[in-house]
């Protein structure tokens, strides 16, 4: 574990910026205690035990009150970021606060950079990497989906899986790097047999937590989730059923959307960026073909296409042209046949090899709009519910993970073909350095810099 090389003490707004009942200023660092009591009048602070709050007021330095305050004091280890700190809860005007910040400033702190408390955290051990990401996922959760992900990763969750990877790896790497120490009496410490099915053991935890990834980005990021279709295949009608409201513009008169219509629908905890896309077909005017070539564009882009037509007036064969002229996966084109309580005018050909399923909907009066709503969730999760302890690996652990299951293969093989032991102990130890990159133990100041270079003022 890295350790704290930081001398100086840290302040910053903690609460956002604006005029609010409460704004609360946290301070932290060596010298927290002496730089607060400097400018607060109330009991002494070098008297306090830690988890002590006291009332006060702040002076500036020319003796006026400031106002009055809550200060609540931590005394190191056992503070947020394992040093001391004090936060001062002050009534949250603008000029109250920016007053207090630069008194303190005058008086020994600096202002924090951006998520310089969660890195002093790291940095003193009370939480690894993928922790402190989970702060910032916690700040930035809207939804139920990504509150628990973000709870679940904070408690420690990939923290103990990465843990029992690297715990059941170490034993055997010592093996192997005692047999190097022996490399010229010929003898081997570790069982081949056993080392093979241990790591087969290894790839089987990490392939599940790169399974979690999808569902991890859909959480966190959302689902970009495209409409598309002709004209008056009732596209912006869909929109409208499945927000509940009137957002885009519904008119008989073909080509009435031009340009995109984006919307953001939560479905069970999963976010789905609704983008409502100009009808596709031969342009009547360079509006209209600005329109649909952004139309495919956002199809190339989508994890996700509700290709929509209108089951009563298109036919098979024009309907097969449609799918085959779209530049998407089948496994995310969800063909949703508008217009169901009207006569269909031809039945469709079997459409597997097109679309991933085919949903029957009335838009303009909601039928079916239900069950559409759950294809889509089910897409994204995979007919599996949400599961309370899903971990849902972000794209950092992905690379490592990933890197570390190609080094658990190189291993492998190395075993099955009695390569030298060197060379094998070379993969374990690499499947080892990027296992290390998820917790933190490993870490470059480039990772750490994009990490908690996200983070906000304050945290």
């Amino acid at each position: 574990m890295p350790q704290n090389l930081s001398s100086d003490t840290i302040a910053a707004l903690i609460t956002p910026q604006g005029q609010g009942a409460v704004g609360i200023i946290r301070i932290s660092g060596p010298e927290a205690l002496n730089c607060a009591g400097s400018v607060f009048r109330g009991k002494s602070l070098a008297s306090l035990p830690g988890h002590s709050v006291v009332f006060g007021r702040i002076v500036d330095d020319k003796g006026r009150d400031l106002d009055e305050v809550l200060l609540t004091l931590f005394r190191e280890p056992q503070s947020y970021t394992g040093e001391d700190v004090v936060e001062i809860s002050c009534h949250g005007s603008h000029y109250i606060l920016q007053e207090l910040l630069d008194l303190l400033y005058r008086h020994g702190a600096r202002p924090a950079q951006a998520g310089e408390f969660t890195r002093r955290a790291w940095l003193n051990g009370k939480l690894d990497l993928s922790q402190a990401e989970a702060v910032a996922d916690l700040i930035a959760s809207e939804t139920q989906a990504a509150h628990t992900l973000a709870i679940n990763q904070l408690k420690g969750g990939i923290r103990d899986e990465i843990r029992e990877l690297r715990t059941l790896l170490l034993d055997f790497c010592s093996l192997i790097e005692l047999e190097l120490d022996f490399a010229e009496e010929d003898v081997e410490f570790a069982d081949r047999s056993k080392l093979l099915q241990l790591l087969a053991e290894v790839r089987l935890k990490i392939d599940r937590l790169l399974d979690s990834f999808v569902l991890g980005n859909a959480v966190r990021q959302g689902v970009q989730t495209v409409i598309a279709g002709r004209p008056n295949a009732g596209k912006s009608t869909l929109l409208n059923a499945l927000l509940g409201e009137d957002r885009a513009l519904v008119s008989d008169i073909p080509g009435t959307t031009r340009d995109t219509v984006e919307e953001r629908l939560n479905i069970h905890g999963i976010l789905f960026h609704l983008v409502d896309t100009a009808g596709i077909r031969e342009a009547r005017d360079q509006v209209e073909a600005m329109g649909i070539a952004r139309s495919y564009e956002k199809i190339r882009q989508a994890a996700i296409v509700l290709y929509v037509y209108d089951q009563s007036t298109l036919g098979a064969e024009d309907l097969v042209r449609d799918l085959e002229s779209l530049e998407a996966n089948r496994e995310s084109i969800i063909l949703v046949a508008n217009k169901s309580d009207l006569p269909q005018v031809q039945a469709p050909p079997e459409l597997e090899a097109y679309v991933l399923s085919v949903c029957r909907v009335a838009a303009r009066t909601g039928d079916g709009v239900v069950e559409l709503k759950q294809m889509l969730y089910d897409t994204v999760l995979g007919r599996s519910e949400f599961a309370p302890d899903s971990l849902g690996i972000n794209a950092r652990h992905r690379n490592a993970l990933t890197a570390a299951r190609q080094e658990l293969d190189a291993a492998d093989h190395g075993l099955r073909i009695q390569l030298e032991t060197d060379l094998i102990a070379q993969s374990l130890r690499r499947v080892l350095y990027h296992l290390g990159e998820v917790s933190g133990e490993i870490s470059t100041e480039e990772i750490l810099g994009n990490i908690f270079g996200k983070f906000c003022i304050g945290k």
